[in-house]
């Protein structure tokens, strides 16, 4: 495919400036010129597809439990910004149809993180795959991702057309084999991960590479020059948009 997405991400919608995954966070990095995002989505449990890192909320809200157990008339409750700042009291956790709408707002990209509750892998992948199709029309299409195969799989089956990229936390020797049966178009690492040599083995095999969480502008530089195609960072200030190796 051809490649549109920015050299430079902001993890999780505004990085270490705003609570994670929400509306105020994509805010924080438009701010900052960023024309990209990452963020998380999982459903609740009726089915509704919102913005959430963790399986539990006790982390980054004033919930408890796990979320997607709750309907969205309880999560809708949920504080998702005091845990950070009084500032950002009263922020919500936000639909995915409610960030589509921001990133049109910004004319931001979008990299949407598949994380699904433990075991409802297709559903979510499947789920986030349509959703997706119909609320970013007209738009560059978003990078779908997700540690989950099962929640790849779905999304390849349901929406062929949308990209996608496998996210690895650990080296497999088999990327090159399960990249292919699910028709990534990239792959997301951990950027301890990488060397040269590895680098430059996964851009021959045809693979864009997005590297996760580059916080230190120096290590950037140099995942950059080897090659890599996005840095996804916290340091949305000091790692901006316009930054290059």
């Amino acid at each position: 495919m051809n490649w549109p997405y920015p050299r430079i991400v902001a993890h999780r919608g505004g990085g270490k400036l705003a609570p994670e995954n929400t509306l105020a966070a994509i805010d924080m990095g438009a701010h900052y010129g960023h024309t990209m995002i990452e963020f998380d989505v999982k459903l609740s449990r009726d089915g509704q597809i919102f913005l959430l890192h963790d399986d539990t909320l006790e982390r980054t809200s004033n919930g408890w439990g796990v979320a997607g157990d709750l309907t969205w008339d309880a999560l809708l409750n949920v504080d998702a910004g005091s845990w950070y700042s009084g500032a950002f009291k009263g922020e919500k956790l936000p639909l995915l149809s409610e960030v589509a709408e921001r990133c049109r707002t910004h004319r931001m990209m979008a990299n949407i993180e598949i994380k699904p509750t433990t075991g409802t892998g297709p559903e979510t992948g499947r789920a986030v795959a349509l959703a997706a199709r119909e609320l970013w029309q007209g738009m560059t299409p978003p990078l779908l991702s997700s540690f989950d195969i099962d929640a790849l799989e779905a999304a390849q089956t349901a929406v062929p057309e949308l990209p996608r990229g496998l996210l690895l936390d650990e080296w497999r020797d088999d990327w090159q084999a399960l990249t292919a049966r699910l028709g990534c178009v990239s792959i997301h690492l951990n950027h301890r991960l990488l060397d040269k040599a590895r680098t430059a083995e996964l851009k021959a095999a045809g693979l864009h590479i997005l590297v996760y969480t580059v916080n230190d502008p120096r290590r950037a530089a140099t995942l950059l020059g080897w090659g890599v195609d996005c840095i996804c960072t916290d340091r949305i200030d000091e790692i901006g948009p316009d930054f290059s190796a």
